[in-house]
């Protein structure tokens, strides 16, 4: 069994580096990586020869227009494996996270997709990592848990089968995010056995909230939201789940003042993309 690991990237140049390094390191190299290169320059060549000259099964695409759903699907379209993740281009990997999910997938094999344990974020939630079946219903009322994208992993078969991630979501389009979560409601409802693996970890940074970067926080959390209120209507979610979807964010930071800027940026996102899918999008 191998794994396809696609990375889509653009502006970022160290980080990935880091990553390529990770991989290096990784004890079971059963797998290739794909790097689908948004930038205009050369950035990355420096980074891709050093991984090629470290062994690995590196492969260079080029995507001139920047969107985080056609990368990945031009990745898969070119990827071998019978298992496919997609890290971010400022992710890394502990040494044995190929060897993990390659062993969680060869010992299930009626299991169709895993959640990793993102690392970073089960500490800033100060939770446990979450562990079981995801849950269709339990994801059609938003109360699935979480699952980034760069913490998925799938048999290849799926996104054969379902088509990819859909190119009017992620970053680089107008809904702005969201793609990995239409992805799971989609597999979920097509009977997809998909779990949460806690002992495969993935690492990506938070970048810490600071005042002077509140507005440009702002910016992106309205346009990732986008995404979120596109998947209320585009799953025909219920009445209850949309409207406290609307509202969560606001009650949730209404006695701070920086904060609550933040949830009314999320909460106008999530409308506009709402209202924009249910009378514009087919």
């Amino acid at each position: 069994m191998k794994l396809s690991l696609i990375l889509a990237t653009v502006a970022r140049s160290i980080d990935v580096g880091r990553f390529i390094h990770s991989l290096v390191g990784q004890t079971d190299r059963n797998f290739e990586l794909i790097v689908v290169d948004q930038n205009t320059d050369d950035r990355l060549l420096p980074y891709i020869e050093e991984g090629r000259t470290a062994g690995l099964d590196l492969h260079h695409l080029r995507l001139n227009r920047p969107s985080l759903s056609g990368a990945r699907n031009m990745g898969i379209a070119k990827s071998t494996g019978e298992l496919v993740g997609f890290p971010d281009d400022d992710c890394w990997y502990d040494p044995d996270t190929v060897a993990q999910v390659l062993r969680v997938f060869s010992s299930t094999p009626n299991l169709q997709g895993i959640v990793a344990c993102w690392e970073e974020q089960m500490r800033d939630k100060r939770v446990k990592p979450m562990i079981g079946n995801l849950s269709l219903k339990a994801w059609r009322d938003f109360r699935g848990g979480y699952a980034s994208s760069i913490s998925l992993f799938f048999r290849r078969e799926q996104f054969d089968r379902l088509g990819g991630f859909d190119e009017r979501l992620g970053v680089g389009r107008w809904y702005g995010g969201a793609e990995e979560t239409d992805f799971i409601l989609r597999a979920l409802a097509s009977g997809a056995s998909l779990a949460y693996c806690p002992t495969v970890k993935v690492h990506h940074l938070f970048e810490p909230v600071t005042q002077d970067k509140l507005s440009k926080r702002c910016r992106v959390a309205r346009r990732r939201s986008r995404g979120t209120g596109g998947i209320y209507a585009k799953h025909h979610l219920s009445f209850w789940v949309i409207f406290r979807g609307f509202l969560a964010p606001i009650y949730h930071t209404i006695s701070y003042r920086e904060a609550l800027r933040l949830g009314f940026s999320i909460s106008l996102g999530r409308i506009e993309g709402y209202l924009k899918w249910k009378f514009r999008e087919r």
